[in-house]
């Protein structure tokens, strides 16, 4: 640090003593990379520049720690605002539709629009900008190979489009205490034939919610439900289906990170263009596969989940599992590992150690080997192309800063939404896994290549998205069959995607819609190889389960 003033020098080490105890550095390549930062910024201090990302307890701390810190190492004033996901978005898109300088400097968003970012051309190709302009405002330490999620920031052109922050998987969770009584154990075979475990299929997991909600009722006196979910007319209502309820269910194609030709929304591609969503398309939104899937999620819903649960919204229902009350959730977000770990909750044991577990969710009838199974969010910083030089460079700075080995490990302990494998593998984790229910040793398994987010498949997220919900909202509460909303969203989303053709909104890979008089027709698709599937005449097979035991053998022999 021998460029820096000693003033400078006090303050790093302040930061590292202080602040970033944890990091799979030494203290001195800690002081060394956070001198660099110092050093880099210098032709910027006294900027000031504005972010925004969601509000999830690993942005907490970066707003509320790692801004703090950045200023005061770099002289660069950050403002870090959070907000909810949906407005996240808004705000993208509102800053992409005035195609000039916003509020925000940068984003962190969700990979999901990746698909929308590449075509559009709105944000900065970040491997062009590491090798142009940004070159001396680029970490030597950033080691991009660490990062676990970068495949589902890179474009089809394989470029770099954003720079993974955060990153949690929607997972199994389950009372494995419950699932440990002996009583119980011998009950359930009793009834259903086999063993009490992990669901490998729908249909054990459909066995256990009946268990629960049904024969079993109630736990040391309290009344219990075999299955947990939320069914309010709310935009979050969308985002239960597009992360990524149909692929688990298997209404798409084998392939990795998404499925191909058709994907996990149940868009058929032809090389990089969207060419349909519906059957008659060669699309899965409305095909057999989707409609079992949606059928499955409202008979849960009604018939085994607290009664509560269907006039809630994502953020309503995520707290209710830690209440104690809930045998096992289908869908379930890594991201809320933290919160479900605080001493003296119902599910968590006098030592500290979680009364419950997380694992693989099951897949559904339609589902076979090779296919996406779940969905996995990472939320990554994205720099909008319209700002000056100076606000562009600040703001790279300040999300390398938040992604840095001198940092990361720290802000993983804290939001345990990890990005890094050096973080994963390092011995702080590794002491810290058995208070986390499974979430290292699921992130440390090849079975996290099994999911992904949406990938760019999708051409515009904002405006697809928000066609999801009021679809799903209608089946919800009768208006449609399951049948017919899917049908609805369907027509909706190809409609959407011709005006974007029509419109030439694509810089590149832009739909390509064939008109309803010249489309094949769902018959001939539903006969093809692949998605669409045509009607399983069995959609519930046997169930099958794993002890849990035998399925973290699995995953520690693969790694």
């Amino acid at each position: 640090m021998d460029a820096l003033s000693i003033e400078e020098q006090d303050r790093i080490l302040h930061w590292i003593d202080t602040a970033f105890p944890a990091s799979t550095l030494s203290p001195e390549q800690q002081a060394e990379e956070l001198a660099w930062f110092a050093l880099a910024a210098r032709p910027l201090q006294g900027r000031e520049i504005s972010v925004l990302s969601e509000q999830l307890a690993t942005h907490q701390y970066e707003s509320e720690v790692l801004a703090r810190a950045f200023t005061d190492i770099t002289g660069i004033k950050v403002t870090h605002d959070l907000k909810s996901e949906g407005e996240v978005i808004r705000r993208i898109n509102l800053q992409r539709i005035m195609a000039a300088k916003g509020q925000y400097d940068a984003f962190v968003n969700d990979s999901d629009m990746i698909g929308t970012h590449t075509r559009t051309g709105w944000a900065l190709a970040l491997s062009d900008y590491m090798e142009g302009p940004g070159e001396a405002f680029t970490l030597p330490t950033l080691d991009l190979e660490d990062f676990i999620g970068l495949s589902f920031v890179t474009g089809p052109d394989g470029k770099l489009y954003q720079l993974p922050d955060q990153q949690f998987a929607n997972l199994y969770w389950f009372r494995y205490d419950w699932f440990q009584r002996p009583e119980l154990r011998s009950r359930f075979r009793e009834i259903y034939g086999y063993e009490l475990g992990v669901p490998l299929n729908w249909s054990a997991y459909e066995d256990i919610a009946e268990f629960f909600s049904v024969h079993v009722r109630e736990i040391d006196g309290e009344r219990v439900y075999g299955h947990m979910d939320y069914g309010k007319r709310d935009p979050s209502l969308g985002w239960r289906f597009t992360d990524a309820w149909f692929s688990m269910a298997g209404a798409g194609d084998k392939g990795s990170p998404n499925g191909l030709p058709v994907d996990e929304w149940g868009i058929r591609m032809e090389g990089c263009h969207p060419v349909g969503s519906s059957v008659a398309r060669g699309g899965a939104v409305n095909g057999p596969a989707a409609v079992y899937a949606l059928s499955k999620y409202i008979d849960w819903l009604n018939d085994f989940a607290p009664p509560e649960a269907s006039s809630m919204s994502f953020s309503e229902a995520g707290p209710v599992p830690a209440q104690g009350q809930v045998a096992q959730q289908i869908f379930w977000y890594t991201a809320f590992t933290s919160d479900m770990t605080q001493p003296g909750l119902p599910v968590v044991h006098d030592d500290g150690t979680p009364k419950w577990r997380m694992a693989p969710s099951p897949h559904g009838a339609y589902w076979s080997e090779g296919m996406k199974l779940g969905y996995q969010d990472v939320g990554a910083w994205t720099i909008p192309k319209a700002m000056s030089d100076e606000q562009q460079k600040a703001a790279w700075l300040y999300a390398q800063f938040t992604v840095a080995k001198a940092v990361s490990l720290q802000k993983t302990l804290v939001g345990l939404t990890p990005i890094r494998q050096s973080d994963l593998d390092s011995p702080e984790m590794q002491q810290l896994a058995p208070r986390l229910g499974g979430l290292v040793e699921f992130y440390r398994s090849p079975a996290r290549e099994a999911w992904s987010p949406t990938g760019i498949n999708v051409p515009d997220y904002p405006k697809l998205a928000k066609l999801w919900w009021p679809n799903i909202a209608d089946a919800i509460t009768g208006e449609s069959t399951p049948q017919q909303a899917l049908d609805h969203l369907a027509e909706s989303q190809d409609r959407a995607m011709a005006v974007m053709e029509r419109n030439f909104t694509m810089r590149t890979c832009g739909p390509r819609i064939l008109p309803n008089d010249q489309a094949r027709g769902a018959e001939w698709w539903l006969n093809q190889p692949g998605a669409p599937k045509p009607k399983l005449a069995n959609e519930k097979p046997q169930g099958e389960t794993i002890r849990y035991e035998a399925l973290l053998r699995e995953w520690e022999m693969a790694h």
